[in-house]
């Protein structure tokens, strides 16, 4: 499975989560910049969302293509913020709610590309894996 999504990539991650104490108890929220996020990953991926998710071992591969402005070229590295790790989570768990899969777990090998472009948005390849066999 292969697809573009023509969106401008989402900076805010899983990871900026927060935290409030209420009656003595941690209380974790979502921001609105990551809730936000999140809603624009699942409007751009439901589209491409198979019938029944995928089984078996997978390999997910994704450019965040941001849009560059006047000190960058097209395809260049983009090497700030934020980190590949904290998109690829707030994505996997966006594939993972439109039923790409049952469990991000099945993603067993990842690619993972930030870069500066004159057309921004995600290109994601997504790969069924054999089993592998040892011994």
């Amino acid at each position: 499975m292969d697809f573009y999504m023509n969106i401008i990539p989402p900076t805010a991650t899983a990871q900026m989560k927060k935290v409030r104490v209420v009656n003595g108890k941690p209380m974790f929220y979502e921001p609105e910049k990551v809730k936000a996020a999140k809603k624009l990953l699942i409007r751009g991926l439901i589209r491409h969302a198979p019938f029944e998710p995928m089984e078996g071992p997978l390999a997910l591969k994704v450019e965040w293509r941001f849009p560059k402005g006047k000190s960058h070229k097209d395809g260049e590295w983009r090497i700030t913020r934020p980190d590949t790790d904290n998109l690829q989570k707030l994505l996997k768990d966006c594939m993972t709610y439109c039923g790409f899969w049952k469990d991000d777990a099945q993603v067993v090998k990842e690619e993972v590309e930030k870069l500066w472009a004159d057309q921004p948005g995600l290109h994601i390849t997504i790969t069924r894996l054999e089993a592998k066999k040892y011994g």
